[in-house]
């Protein structure tokens, strides 16, 4: 696979329009506000500061009129930590303008089955994000503009079929 000279930091520094985000995973638990899931679990209430400084990053890329928004492949049951980074995390980041879509694939087959979970900037760049079977991340891996193309349609693919959180929130949430 070839991959480009750029790092995953170097394209949210960079990108001019949109960045988009797809989320395949059940589990992120072991990659990063560790504290603040096990707060969740034992039914703390959330910190002000929570997600403080990426709310701070998105509103600098918002304000700027560019479109951070994601997609998260999921199926109900939620699991605990789904509970937590729909309640907490997406609920805090939209004060920072990101865009929320759920794409539920509960009793239906996964359009996107063998997709990746992965960043997609300017539908440019995209940079593979990779986790272990726990859910902690690995690292990410920025492929070669040849791959524009595969990239896109899973965005776009990801985008026909899911629907606005809030609305899905509205129906399933906890």
């Amino acid at each position: 696979m070839t991959t480009s000279s750029k790092t995953l930091g170097d394209l949210f520094d960079s990108f001019e329009r949109e960045a988009f985000r797809l989320e395949t995973l059940d589990d992120y638990s072991k990659s990063g506000s560790v504290d603040a899931y096990q707060a969740f679990l034992d039914g703390e209430p959330q910190p002000d500061d929570y997600n403080a400084g990426w709310v701070e990053e998105l509103r600098s890329h918002t304000e700027q009129g560019k479109r951070v928004y994601r997609v998260h492949i999921l199926s109900r049951p939620l699991t605990d930590y789904l509970r937590f980074e729909l309640s907490w995390g997406y609920q805090k980041n939209m004060t920072g303008g990101e865009e929320f879509f759920i794409l539920d694939i509960t009793g239906k087959p996964n359009p996107l089955e063998n997709a990746p979970d992965f960043w997609f900037f300017d539908s440019e760049s995209a940079a593979v994000m990779n986790y272990d079977d726990s859910g902690k991340y690995l690292g990410s891996e920025v492929l070669a503009p040849e791959r524009t193309a595969e990239f896109t349609r899973y965005r776009d693919a990801a985008l026909a079929h899911a629907e606005p959180f809030t609305d899905w929130w509205a129906k399933f949430g906890a």
